[in-house]
Formats: C-alpha cells, sequence, structure tokens
C-alpha cells in the first residue's frame, strides 16, 4: 500500500487497516469514558493527580536533603543522610510508577486483541498505521484535553530526571575542595586550624578521661596508639568521644632502643624526638590497624595482609601488598614535657586511593 492510498483514510479506519495487516483481530477496543465529564472520570482523575503530586513531592524532599542535609560525621543527622535519600528518592519514583499504572487503568482504551506473529521487517505501511494507532490511544486516553494531569506528569517526570543531574553534578553545587582545609582528606584530625597545640593522648578505655603521653611514659622499645586532643576540647564529652571513632587519627608513637639509627624520609628528619617516632596506625594497603610491633626487627606487622613496615627505614614496606610508606606524624615535646604534633601527617593516611605518589 502506497502513501498516495494512506493520506485519504481517517485514524480510525489506519488503526484497523493496519492491526488487520498485521494479523490482528481486534476483540474489544472501546473509550473507558464513553461520556467524558462523569463524576467518577473526575475522581480517576484526582486519584492519578494525587499520586503525582506525592511524587513530584518526594522528588522535591529528595533533591533539598541532597543539598542541605548534613552528611558529615559526626554532624547530628548525619546518619539519616543515606536512609533519607533512598525513602524519598525510592518513593518518587514508585509512586510515578504508581501513576502511571493507575492512569493506564483508568484512561487508555480497552482492548482485548489476537495478534499472528510475524518476523517480516515494517514496511511504511506499518509505521504510518503503528502511528495511527499511537495517536489515537493518546485521544481516547484523554490526554490533550487533561492539561493537568499532563502537565503533573511531566512534574513527576522531570523532578526524578532533574534529582539525577544534580547527583551528577553535586560536586558542582557543593564542592568538598572549597571547604576549609580540616574538611577535606588531605587532613586528618591532627590538622590545627588555628594553630593550637595538639598532643598525644592514650586509649585507657574511658573516651571521656584524658591521659596525656610523656616521653617517660614508654620503655625503649615499645610501642603505644595516641589520638590527637586539644586543650579546647577538654570540657566537650562530645569531641572528647568523636575523636576515637574517626577513621584517619590513630597513630602509633614508637620508642626504639637506644644506638638504634633510622634512615629519614628527605624532609623529615626533624619529625621525631630522639628514639622517639609516630607514624599512621592506617595499613596503605587496605587500611587495617597497623597495631603489631616485632621488637626485635623494629617492624610494624599488619594482621590482615601480613604487610609488613621498617621503623628504620622510616616505615617503608618491606613485605606484603603495600605499596607505600605510613606516613609520619612530626613530633615534638612542649615545655610541660607532653608530646605534641607539629602539623598534621606528612603524606595523606589511608589505603589504595593514595597510590598516586608521595614525597
Amino acid at each position: 500500500m502506497t502513501r498516495d492510498n494512506l493520506d485519504g483514510r481517517t485514524r480510525d479506519d489506519l488503526l484497523r487497516a493496519g492491526l488487520e495487516e498485521d494479523g490482528v483481530r481486534l476483540v474489544r477496543y472501546a473509550d473507558r469514558w464513553p461520556l467524558p465529564g462523569t463524576r467518577a472520570e473526575r475522581r480517576a482523575v484526582r486519584g492519578v493527580m494525587g499520586w503525582l503530586g506525592l511524587s513530584a513531592l518526594l522528588g522535591v524532599a529528595c533533591i533539598v536533603l541532597y543539598l542541605v542535609w548534613p552528611f558529615r560525621y559526626p554532624a547530628a543527622g548525619y546518619e539519616l543522610y543515606t536512609p533519607l535519600l533512598g525513602l524519598t528518592g525510592g518513593g518518587c519514583v514508585l509512586l510515578l510508577a504508581v501513576a502511571i499504572i493507575r492512569y493506564s487503568k483508568n484512561f487508555l482504551p480497552e482492548e482485548q486483541a489476537v495478534q499472528e506473529r510475524h518476523d517480516d521487517p515494517s514496511g511504511e505501511f506499518d509505521r504510518t498505521t503503528t502511528s495511527a494507532l499511537v495517536t489515537d490511544t493518546v485521544r481516547r486516553g484523554g490526554m490533550p484535553r487533561r492539561r493537568m494531569v499532563l502537565g503533573m506528569a511531566g512534574v513527576g517526570v522531570g523532578i526524578p530526571v532533574v534529582g539525577a543531574v544534580i547527583a551528577a553534578v553535586g560536586g558542582l553545587i557543593k564542592d568538598p575542595w572549597r571547604q576549609p582545609p580540616a574538611d577535606t582528606v588531605w587532613h586528618s584530625g591532627w590538622y590545627s586550624e588555628d594553630g593550637q597545640a595538639v598532643f598525644l593522648r592514650q586509649d585507657v578505655g574511658d573516651p571521656h578521661k584524658v591521659v596525656l603521653v610523656r616521653p617517660e611514659d614508654m620503655e625503649a622499645g615499645s610501642l603505644l596508639t595516641v589520638y590527637p586532643f586539644r586543650e579546647a576540647d577538654r570540657a566537650d564529652k562530645d569531641r572528647l568521644s568523636a575523636v576515637f571513632n574517626r577513621g584517619d587519627t590513630p597513630a602509633v608513637l614508637i620508642r626504639l632502643r637506644a644506638g638504634q639509627q633510622v634512615t629519614p624520609k628527605p624532609g623529615q628528619e626533624n619529625d621525631n624526638v630522639g628514639e622517639y617516632y609516630a607514624f599512621s596506625k592506617l595499613c596503605t594497603h587496605l587500611g587495617c590497624p597497623v597495631g603489631l610491633f616485632e621488637q626485635q626487627t623494629d617492624r610494624l606487622l599488619c594482621p590482615c595482609h601480613q604487610s609488613q613496615f621498617d621503623i628504620l627505614q622510616s616505615a617503608t614496606p618491606i613485605f606484603g601488598p603495600a605499596a607505600r610508606p605510613l606516613p609520619q606524624l612530626p613530633i615534638a615535646v612542649d615545655d610541660n614535657g607532653f608530646f605534641v604534633a607539629k602539623g598534621d601527617f606528612r603524606q595523606p593516611v589511608g589505603p589504595e586511593f593514595w597510590e598516586m605518589g608521595w614525597r
């Protein structure tokens, strides 16, 4: 059948001709609402709009939560960030699907058809009649005259799309690198923004009890796990306990035996206090705690994958999968005889992400 034969036909003729050409026999094909504007139809319209409205509301809530809800530990409510995004984002998509299903059941034509399968490619006739079928379905479904439903459907579909775009470019909207330096992955809990002294603190089992470290507290050949402490935090129980929950703060303070010589890395010649050295406790392979000290060989061992770090070579890995030395923490002793950190770790702490070289 040519284009000339198709141009003079009505949409209904094209619809049925296309079905017949494809071997489709219509058993039933009728409008859902033969009489438009009935009370039942208006009630169905309100139901679909309600689902679309709820979907749009959850979509907006998801976007707002993504932009303004606190997500950094230990901000109040940060633990709800991901669950709330899941509930609002998932609810938005779910209710949008419910609205589409309700619209299909309430407004698209009632159709019962039997069709024989065929494998031939579609020609001009098939494409034209299929277009007529789609157009007829839209018309019978009342979409052109239900502009409010159409608009709400656009909002319901558009908000998830906008949310996905915002999530994709979220770093440009809320760039973490533009935050204060201490709020980036380049700094740990040992970083002092205001120049306040950061002491080395022991973990004695009570997160609110502060026990600082002096050189005489350690015997030769011993190791001690230490955490940062600022005098301004002494009266703040939340900050005192929060330091033990940060993943980047644990460090090991080691006192070598007399006469042992350490080969320092360039620029780290003055980061120790005599035989006292401090390094990050996080293995540079996968972040396990490196807390096993082999006194006779002066090696730190990671219990997870058996990486070994030679303290006499500034914690350089000599065995196992770790490929980068443990970052060193520069330390000193203040006028009162307590250990303090002279700055943050020399290199970023942690595992594989940082396999980009070090100085």
